[in-house]
């Protein structure tokens, strides 16, 4: 049995990228499908959900999809330092209620919603050019035409791998995370743990969501280590390494594992009727690897210049090109930043980072906030080089204010 749908914009992948996108475009008047292949939109969670509360309020997240942070511990091998807001300004996310709560907006905008629906192959025009998917779904084969494509499939970036304009990421983290219940939790505190006994290239985490839930895990950067992030995490827990040993008696509730790139801002992001945004596009903050505000503020930029330009009876890469100009000016330097300061902790040894926290205590709770979101505009790192010169002189901020 095959079935076949025409929409004016058909959204690949169901995470917080691409039900932003066609909450959007459903909302600005634009037929739109919103392709998942997963039993249920979030029925997999594949990340730790640290993000920021300003981006919450922004976006208009309910405030029980999220638990507040204010204060930021970090441990090395051995040093431990904390460093307190008097307002939480962080959070994390219940993932999956944000992510079902971000398409259930589509949905109310109008957008029809696929699940259980596996993108397999890509319909070309005679140019080349995309003109919708072929899918597999719970009663057969599915074609889906449209004037606009959004791959918003995450880290396999489906459509765009399919059309053959990128490759695999080459470099990439991978993160291993039980969601547990613990006896003893301080729910305003999140945990990262450096050093070689954690992760030889990344960190380790513990996130409270309140109701003495927590998330501990652990990421590791490819091809950079060969470590198993779910093994060492294994050996953390059963160790109880580091603060992981105040947790007290911990009860397993759910296992996730993610793979989010790590290459920088090197793809393309526009072609003719295609869009790349999210993990798709490479969209992420490399210092702790987190993307969920990217995605969905990139999202709703995406969805609007689509719905724009299919209304505009031109959907060429010049017509979409107004959504890859806005991301780049709000976020390149930014990331490209952030992503040397992260080369250089990579290569920090247990003793390099024993002295690095010492430093990242001297900074005020909205300068660490500010430092470790990739918020490196140029009145930020000038201000934090005269408040803090040590930091210059470490080069810590030396590399930011060169690239910018």
């Amino acid at each position: 049995m095959s079935d076949t749908y025409d929409y004016d914009l058909v959204v690949v992948g169901g995470g917080p990228a691409g039900s932003s996108a066609a909450f959007e475009a459903a909302k600005n008047g634009t037929r739109v499908a919103l392709i998942e292949k997963e039993e249920s939109i979030a029925e997999t969670v594949r990340t730790s959900g640290v993000t920021w509360i300003k981006n919450i309020k922004e976006f208009g997240i309910p405030d029980d999809c999220f638990n507040p942070i204010r204060n930021f511990s970090f441990c090395s091998p051995n040093n431990e330092v904390t460093i307190s807001d008097s307002v939480p300004r962080a959070a994390v996310l219940d993932v999956r209620k944000t992510y079902r709560w971000l398409a259930k907006q589509a949905e109310k905008s109008g957008t029809d919603i696929f699940v259980k629906t596996n993108v397999n192959e890509v319909i070309k025009n005679d140019k080349g050019d995309i003109i919708g998917v072929r899918a597999s779904g719970p009663n057969g084969k599915i074609t889906f035409n449209s004037k606009v494509v959004i791959d918003a499939s995450g880290f396999p970036s489906t459509v765009c791998k399919a059309m053959g304009y990128v490759t695999q990421w080459e470099r990439f983290g991978a993160g291993a995370e039980y969601e547990v219940k613990a006896e003893n939790v301080d729910s305003e505190t999140w945990w990262l743990m450096v050093g070689q006994q954690y992760s030889p290239a990344g960190y380790a985490w513990i996130f409270p969501l309140g109701d003495n839930i927590v998330r501990i895990g652990v990421g590791v950067g490819k091809p950079e280590s060969d470590v198993d992030p779910m093994q060492r995490l294994n050996e953390l827990i059963d160790n109880r390494v580091g603060p992981i040993k105040k947790l007290g008696k911990i009860t397993q509730l759910e296992f996730h594992y993610g793979l989010i790139p790590n290459d920088g801002l090197s793809r393309q992001t526009v072609f003719n009727n295609l869009i790349l945004v999210g993990d798709s596009a490479g969209q992420a903050n490399p210092l702790v690897l987190e993307g969920i505000r990217y995605a969905i503020r990139f999202g709703r930029v995406a969805g609007k210049v689509a719905s724009d330009a299919i209304k505009s009876g031109n959907t060429d890469k010049n017509s979409l090109y107004p959504y890859e100009d806005h991301w780049r000016k709000e976020i390149e330097s930014k990331i490209n930043s952030a992503g040397r300061v992260q080369d250089r902790w990579i290569g920090l040894t247990d003793e390099e980072w024993d002295k690095e926290l010492n430093i990242i205590k001297e900074l005020k709770s909205e300068e660490f906030l500010d430092f470790i979101k990739a918020d490196f505009g140029l009145s930020n790192m000038v201000k934090l080089a005269t408040r803090h010169p040590k930091l210059a002189v470490r080069q810590l901020f030396n590399l930011v204010k060169g690239k910018n």
